[in-house]
């Protein structure tokens, strides 16, 4: 599984902190890894130079094996919240849309 992360124009983006994020994406998703090619990370500061509540955003897209990409966006006051948060939605969606695809398969036989 390979994890891309992009930053925004006022996220501070730097190896260590792209390493972090490939850390808790592999973390939250290592039950599905077979299932995923890739993962693509985007942080963003909402209110660029401003501090505000909840303006770090950070939108996830996990490309699955023969399926429909699926997308989560969780917004928090930190980039580590936002991150663990989205990766947290991420593998929800994805254990729910594996689950849904293993219970079909079981259906029909």
């Amino acid at each position: 599984m390979q994890v891309q992360v992009n930053t925004g124009h006022h996220i501070e983006a730097d190896e260590a902190m792209a390493e972090s994020v490939r850390d808790v994406v592999a973390r939250a998703l290592s039950h599905f890894s077979d299932h995923i090619t890739r993962v693509e990370v985007h942080l963003r500061d909402q209110d660029g130079a401003k501090n505000g509540r909840d303006d770090k955003r950070c939108m996830m897209e996990a490309r699955l094996e023969g399926r429909q990409p699926i997308a989560v966006t969780h917004e928090a006051p930190t980039v580590d919240q936002a991150v663990a948060g989205a990766a947290d939605q991420l593998a929800s969606r994805v254990e729910s849309t594996l689950g849904r695809s293993d219970r079909g398969a079981g259906a029909r036989r």
